[in-house]
């Protein structure tokens, strides 16, 4: 008898299709009458006009719209800092750990994703607000004689970005670390090095740290209900700025342009990423 022969599948554009049809209409289309728009001319009563100009990249210049690009780059770096010191330990802990131990901590890391990002952000501002539990627990310690005001301060925007950005760390840091090969640690370590020297040289250069900061810093830039939340009008990101133009300036062209420019800021540090994670792959192969 003749072996059965499987059916010849169709071309590999052909089932490539849908997600070429998904990436264009829901992802370059979008871009693309972004980019456009950013060049027209707001009309005066309601929509845009056919009109090219630079008038509204040119607006980006104004020193209130520069100011707040540095306080959210100022808010990102400040929050990927702390992500990492905290979220950098937490994962490569967690892929140390074994059995129940690995799965309880992982259980615990997503449980806040069960429920709304919003919802988990007013939470804060129970904890926060002056007479709120943190205020409770200080003064219980006696820490403190009299209530603290840290809701609506920069402080309290920070904890709110730490709080939600902090699992994408630990699940880069852990699923880099879980793959390592931890013997090469012993190896560093029976060569002579330090354990403080051994850490640094094999587990720290990951690249789960890098991807966790792209995944951390990105966000950071534009979650501005954080900051409308915790941080009521006392600190402004570019997202809160965007939000302004599009719901109540009602100002399309200039809200397109200070989107077009956070992505192109966002995209440096993407290209940034990639060539250091180039760098350090040409090092590990020498």
């Amino acid at each position: 008898m003749k072996p059965k022969t499987l059916k010849k599948q169709g071309p590999a554009w052909l089932m490539a299709l849908p997600l070429y049809l998904f990436t264009l209409v829901f992802v370059l289309g979008p871009l693309v009458y972004m980019l456009v728009l950013s060049f027209l001319r707001r009309a005066e009563v309601w929509g845009v006009t056919g009109q090219l100009t630079l008038e509204n990249y040119k607006n980006i210049l104004a020193p209130v719209y520069l100011r707040t690009f540095v306080e959210s780059f100022r808010l990102a770096v400040t929050s990927t800092l702390l992500i990492a010191l905290i979220g950098y330990p937490f994962g490569y802990f967690m892929a140390k750990l074994r059995g129940r131990w690995k799965q309880a901590a992982m259980l615990a890391l997503m449980i806040p994703f069960w429920t709304s990002s919003l919802i988990r952000m007013y939470g804060w501002i129970v904890i926060l607000r002056s007479g709120g539990a943190l205020d409770q627990l200080l003064m219980g310690l006696g820490l403190t004689d009299s209530p603290l005001r840290m809701l609506y301060t920069y402080p309290a925007v920070v904890a709110g970005m730490v709080y939600a950005l902090l699992p994408f760390m630990i699940l880069a840091v852990y699923s880099s670390a879980e793959k390592m090969d931890w013997s090469l640690v012993e190896a560093a370590r029976d060569l002579g090095a330090s354990a403080p020297r051994a850490f640094f040289t094999v587990p720290f250069p990951l690249p789960g740290l890098l991807s966790g900061v792209i995944l951390t810093f990105i966000p950071s830039m534009g979650l501005f209900f954080i900051a409308d939340i915790l941080g009521g009008n006392k600190v402004v990101l570019v997202g809160s700025v965007i939000q302004d133009q599009l719901n109540q300036a009602h100002n399309w062209p200039f809200a397109a342009a200070l989107s077009v420019v956070l992505m192109l800021l966002t995209s440096v540090m993407i290209w940034l990423y990639r060539r250091v994670a180039h760098v350090k792959e040409l090092e590990g192969l020498l």
